[in-house]
């Protein structure tokens, strides 16, 4: 009678040993890739630059900077080169280049430009060629008549037609500039000044600033004075306050992930905040500390999904310090985040571990009962 091959189970012993083995060696250094990938850092050289608004042109791989008093944007690679990309002296003389967006379809780059004070008012949006390098248009935002707040362009975001959203911190509205360079005021609502203002805090006449455009229609908006964030359509400008389990003081610049995640910047730190239901409401997922003397002030989301802040200096500029030379592009990363990743890459081989041994056991069985029949 023929009996069935007696070295099949050690032949079993042996992959499986070898199975073992290899998943042992993926659990094993799972911790240290995770620990080991630590935060993009780039210090990079350029003198009395002291950048406000960052943005990241994915064609030319590299970031974007304005300066607060030189009339230009510089590119910055990640290994930290730096040069002038653009240099417009036909604009009014020390003029600053506040928040930045890259219009990447359209291959423009969209520029908040703005006179501060004691400097006449000066309020305007820039567009530029991110291939020729050529300015498009510059175009005067309109002010409200016997507004007797002075305008400040900040921050900038873009949709995909190519209109462009400036957020005016003095005033508490929105500009918009079609992809013709026509100017107009966009929303009013009455919720971006619904909110008490300590005028005691730091920066109480800064408001509305930081804007982000959403791909299904709408504006994410965050207010420095009260730490609010507000969603605006891009339809008719009706905004309306989203419901966040805590404030965010001193909100400044605002970037949104791939995945939807969003993260605001103040001076202090960085929020990391999550929605479930398109923002009406909201929750601060993790907070991280930035460095306070560095001034950090704007977000952009750069390769591979990763978001960065830049440590520009600004207060030094404002307070017409000059010198710097040294400034830096950081990171921003959530450990909370990370540990939830690694405990899922855990769940899975864990999961693939448990797979294997029960196919093990059954074969096993196989082998047993079919020995058995041969007997």
């Amino acid at each position: 009678m023929t009996r069935f091959p007696t070295n099949l189970p050690l032949i079993s012993f042996s992959f499986s040993a070898v199975v073992v083995l290899f998943l042992f060696l993926l659990l094993g250094p799972i911790p240290a890739q995770i620990e080991a990938r630590k935060a993009h850092v780039i210090s990079f050289r350029s003198a009395n630059l002291y950048p406000e608004g960052i943005a990241w042109d994915p064609s030319a791989q590299h970031f974007l900077l304005g300066s607060f008093h030189d009339r230009k944007i510089v590119s910055v690679s990640d290994a930290g080169v730096a040069e002038t990309l653009i240099s417009d002296p036909d604009l009014p003389v020390n003029v600053t280049f506040l928040g930045l967006a890259v219009d990447y379809l359209h291959s423009r780059l969209l520029v908040a430009v703005h006179a501060a004070d004691p400097l006449p008012p000066f309020d305007a949006l820039a567009a530029y060629d991110l291939g020729t390098r050529r300015r498009l248009f510059l175009s005067p935002l309109p002010t409200i008549e016997n507004d007797t707040n002075r305008p400040t362009a900040n921050g900038v975001a873009v949709d995909f037609k190519g209109n462009a959203y400036v957020t005016n911190s003095a005033g508490n509205y929105i500009w918009k500039v079609n992809d013709r360079g026509e100017a107009s005021i966009f929303s009013r609502s009455k919720a971006f000044s619904a909110h008490a203002v300590d005028r005691e805090s730091p920066f109480s006449y800064c408001g509305i600033n930081g804007v982000a455009y959403v791909s299904k229609g709408y504006l994410l908006v965050v207010q420095s004075n009260t730490g609010k964030m507000f969603k605006v359509s891009e339809d008719d400008g009706t905004a309306r306050l989203v419901l966040l389990n805590k404030d965010l003081p001193l909100a400044d610049g605002i970037a949104v992930r791939n995945d939807g995640v969003v993260f605001v910047v103040s001076q202090k730190m960085a929020w990391v905040v999550k929605s479930q239901d398109s923002w009406g409401e909201g929750v601060v997922y993790d907070e991280i500390d930035l460095e306070e003397e560095r001034f950090p002030t704007s977000l952009t989301v750069g390769a591979e999904g990763r978001v960065y802040v830049i440590y520009g200096h600004v207060l030094e500029g404002i307070m017409g310090k000059s010198g710097r030379e040294v400034f830096g592009i950081e990171e921003v990363r959530s450990e909370k985040e990370n540990e939830e990743e690694s405990v899922w890459i855990y769940v899975l081989v864990g999961l693939g571990l448990a797979y294997f041994l029960f196919w093990r056991f059954q074969m096993r069985k196989l082998i047993s009962n079919l020995d058995k029949k041969t007997n």
